[in-house]
């Protein structure tokens, strides 16, 4: 169970095993599952053990109805690359998205880089940063995945768009009664998983390779290795032995 750190009595985010699927959920209900920092650090944690277990395909759910997700948590602001699936976490397993409520902006992003998607007939979709002045620019990689002038309506009228239309456009693949949401995702899921593994692994690497590179991916890959750089051992070792006016013992780590 992925969980924020030092609160270990409500994870943020959470981990549930079903036979070859694992369920990962937002839980953060209280607040229609806002992407905190805490949150976006777990879903990548959670997402990264994923990828390392004997589960072969994810569903990316959340707590509650009203809310798949309402976006980035504008008074904790995350790093939102680490929440986004095959961003935060490259993995070549299956990532199937299942909404209700509101989805919006970042929520929005999650579902576009999700494999397979299911919704509730009340999921709506919504991207309004270019009314409040801000966007994180990975929501662009929607115009590869659904028609480009249906991808720039969303984009840049913000209009909201229910489900039955989201599905018409190609962004979701299913639309179910509300509150089937995971189960329809689930049913999808043992389906996948009951196919070859070797032949999904290499079906989602091909897809994979002929997909433009997201430029917001190649920014997440700099950020996690600059990240990595700041935090490490060699860092602070490199700071002592400069001050010290000694030669560094760099251990790699």
């Amino acid at each position: 169970m992925a969980q924020a750190p030092g609160n270990e009595a409500m994870p943020v985010v959470t981990t549930e095993v079903q036979g070859d699927v694992a369920i990962i959920r937002i839980n953060r209900p209280e607040k229609l599952n806002a992407i905190s920092q805490a949150v976006a650090v777990a879903l990548q944690a959670a997402m990264r053990d994923f990828d390392a277990s004997a589960q072969r395909v994810a569903v990316l759910s959340a707590a509650g109805t009203r809310a798949f997700s309402a976006g980035a948590d504008v008074s904790d602001l995350p790093e939102l690359w680490r929440a986004i699936p095959h961003i935060g976490c490259r993995t070549d397993k299956p990532i199937i998205a299942a909404t209700s409520g509101w989805c919006v902006g970042a929520g929005m992003v999650m579902v576009t880089m999700c494999d397979l998607a299911v919704s509730t007939e009340d999921t709506v979709f919504h991207y309004p940063e270019g009314r409040i002045g801000f966007t994180g620019g990975m929501i662009s990689s929607l115009a590869n995945r659904i028609p480009h002038k249906i991808a720039m309506e969303m984009m840049l009228l913000g209009r909201k768009v229910d489900a039955r239309r989201a599905y018409e456009v190609g962004f979701i693949n299913q639309v179910v009664p509300n509150g089937t949401h995971e189960a329809a995702a689930l049913e999808m899921a043992r389906e996948i998983a009951a196919q070859a593994p070797l032949v999904v692994r290499s079906l989602m690497r091909l897809v994979d390779e002929m997909q433009p590179e997201n430029p917001i991916a190649r920014m997440a890959r700099t950020s996690e290795m600059m990240t990595e750089v700041r935090d490490s051992c060699d860092l602070r070792e490199g700071i002592a032995a400069f001050r010290e006016k000694r030669k560094p013992r760099f251990s790699g780590q």
